[in-house]
């Protein structure tokens, strides 16, 4: 499975990444993650992964909200993950979920060369920034578009000026109600 191959070279780098898997060989975890199928991979001593396992120790489960809250940040993914199992080995998952990274930039060294490679990796982050910026504008203009010419969004000072005005209209209503309870 090329998601075993993956792990297992992030692995092969991070020799702490290893020891805090080691522990827990010969259990297995499940990634799910709808619509795509689950993923489940058994530890090997040594802390590699492998394809397949019987018993599942831990289940980690990626909520639908889980891809927009990853452009909000990792704080936002993590809220929408839900872990279910061995409660230690849910712990050391966790760490290197938000520790382990690929260096691409390194592994294309070894291919190009380290000037080549870093130049690859400074391109294909500027093409990616760029990207992410087009995607931020046309949203912004998307959202310009339904709140100013077809009027079906509000604007959110033009929303809270509405509400302040309504909490002024609903103390003044309250105002008579009493005024009139008075009479």
């Amino acid at each position: 499975m090329a998601f075993c191959f993956l792990l297992n070279h992030l692995l092969a780098r991070e020799e702490w990444a290893r020891r805090k898997l080691a522990p827990f060989a010969g259990e297995s975890v499940e990634l799910r993650a709808a619509p795509l199928p689950a993923l489940r991979f058994t530890i090997l001593p040594g802390g590699r992964v492998e394809a397949g396992g019987e018993a599942i120790a831990l289940t980690v489960q990626l909520k639908p909200g889980a891809l927009g809250a990853l452009a909000r940040g990792e704080e936002h993914l993590m809220r929408e993950v839900e872990v279910s199992g061995n409660a230690r080995l849910a712990a050391e998952v966790m760490v290197l979920v938000r520790h382990l990274r690929w260096d691409p930039e390194e592994d294309l060294s070894a291919v190009i060369g380290d000037v080549a490679a870093h130049r690859a990796v400074q391109t294909a982050r500027a093409f990616a920034a760029w990207q992410l910026d087009a995607v931020g504008r046309i949203g912004e203009a998307l959202a310009d578009y339904f709140a100013e010419e077809k009027r079906v969004l509000v604007r959110r000072p033009d929303f809270g000026a509405f509400a302040a005005e309504v909490a002024d209209l609903r103390d003044a209503v309250e105002r008579l109600a009493k005024r009139v309870e008075r009479l």
